[in-house]
């Protein structure tokens, strides 16, 4: 239970601006993940094949390093809530429209304006969390605040699996523009981050400049660039095909898909939520090290190698993401600390969705992959799971090899951060 001590002491703003962002993080998951859920629903809708479906979610990860760029200059200089209120209003809206696309065409592009608001939430949620937290909450809240990612796909999980068949796809975007409730708590409840209110981040905001921190210090965002990119592989290839692999490979229905995501996002909210708590004391890259080695470990296990049974599937989801969602548990914290203290508003959430821009394509890639090495007789469309596999081992290499080169600034003080950066 010392894992969880720091939370003990938080103060009610502390607490609220950490639910504001953990919760604005998990509707905007939930929005996104509602897409890979009804994927083969989509394509029948459409008639179009499923690797084309799946460039909405290409489309969308594209667009996010827009959003983070734009928000996150606001959020430097005009204070964190306002872009964060934004954000959910915004993404809400554009989920909500999806509902209604008359075609693919339309559909793209309210998937690309979705991108663009979905992008601009986690780096602006996590700096208003992490500057209002004490930094020795800092590895526990990262790790909580992460899994508003996993949490949100739980969530969209058990609404596909309950009602999926009653309001069809178009019915869960409906349900998908209810985040848009939250900005009245945030609006009512929350305060804005004390470095930014005591006047030293909104200084940096109006003599900061993201460019002139870009070429003093290239190879750190070059550096974050890079490891999100792995990240990213790593997540959403892990993730974002895996229902498809249920659906169309083994033939699982919806409930049982359902509850198989459910339960992987249930070791994704376990695995995020203690090893970002242990990096705190164990070290932000030596967590993410062990994390790859342990996750390559059990690909056999997720991937069917060793069994299409329910039980082993479930069990290889379980811990796949009990690693995957331990590594990016860590990441707002370890990003948030990387970050230059004047642009500490933009630095995590615009490396974060570069990193999206370059993995962008992976979901489509691995149906793409799989489809042409890999073909299955039908109905079965394609070896999935085999594709994954590979792909997957690969990611682990290149996550744990970025982790290994860089550095970790655990700890520091982020309003002395900012002074200096000021100085």
């Amino acid at each position: 239970m010392g894992l969880f001590a720091p939370l003990a002491g938080l103060t009610a703003d502390q607490r609220r601006a950490f639910v504001a962002a953990f919760l604005g993080w998990c509707l905007d998951a939930f929005d996104f993940f509602l897409v890979t859920l009804v994927v083969s629903r989509i394509a029948t809708d459409f008639k179009m094949a499923i690797p084309a479906v799946l460039a909405a979610v290409t489309v969308t990860l594209m667009c996010r390093p827009l959003g983070a760029l734009i928000f996150g200059v606001l959020a430097d200089r005009y204070g964190r809530r306002g872009p964060l209120m934004a954000s959910i209003l915004a993404y809400s809206l554009f989920e909500l429209l999806t509902a209604f696309s008359p075609n693919f065409a339309i559909f793209i592009v309210l998937r690309a304006l979705y991108g663009i608001a979905m992008g601009a939430e986690w780096g602006v949620g996590a700096a208003l969390a992490l500057e209002t937290l004490p930094a020795n909450a800092r590895g526990l809240a990262s790790g909580i605040l992460q899994q508003g990612y996993s949490f949100g796909y739980l969530i969209a999980a058990l609404v596909f699996a309950l009602f999926v068949d009653r309001i069809g796809w178009r019915g869960m975007f409906v349900v998908g523009a209810l985040p848009a409730l939250l900005v009245l708590y945030i609006r009512t409840q929350v305060k804005e981050s004390p470095v930014w209110r005591e006047g030293t981040a909104r200084r940096l905001g109006e003599r900061g400049n993201l460019w002139r921190s870009i070429v003093g210090q290239p190879m750190l965002y070059l550096y974050a660039i890079l490891l999100m990119a792995a990240f990213n592989f790593m997540s959403h290839g892990s993730q974002d095909l895996f229902p498809t692999f249920l659906t169309k490979q083994l033939g699982f229905a919806a409930g049982l898909t359902g509850t198989v995501t459910i339960v992987m996002n249930i070791g994704a909210l376990i695995g995020g939520t203690l090893l970002g708590a242990v990096s705190q004391n164990f070290g932000r890259r030596a967590t993410i090290l062990v994390c790859c080695v342990l996750g390559a470990i059990d690909i056999p296990l997720w991937s069917g190698g060793l069994g299409k049974t329910v039980g082993l599937l479930m069990a290889g989801a379980f811990i796949m993401q009990f690693f995957v969602q331990g590594a990016w548990g860590v990441i707002p914290a370890h990003l948030n600390e990387l970050s230059p203290g004047s642009v500490r508003g933009t630095f995590p959430g615009f490396t974060y969705q570069l990193g999206n821009l370059i993995s962008a394509y992976s979901a489509q890639w691995e149906a793409a992959y799989a489809t042409k090495h890999f073909p299955l007789a039908p109905p079965a469309t394609a070896n999935y799971g085999h594709a994954m596999a590979i792909i997957m081992f690969g990611v682990f290499v290149a996550v744990f090899i970025l982790t290994a080169i860089g550095k970790e600034r655990r700890g520091i003080s982020f309003a002395e951060d900012a002074n200096a950066a000021a100085a």
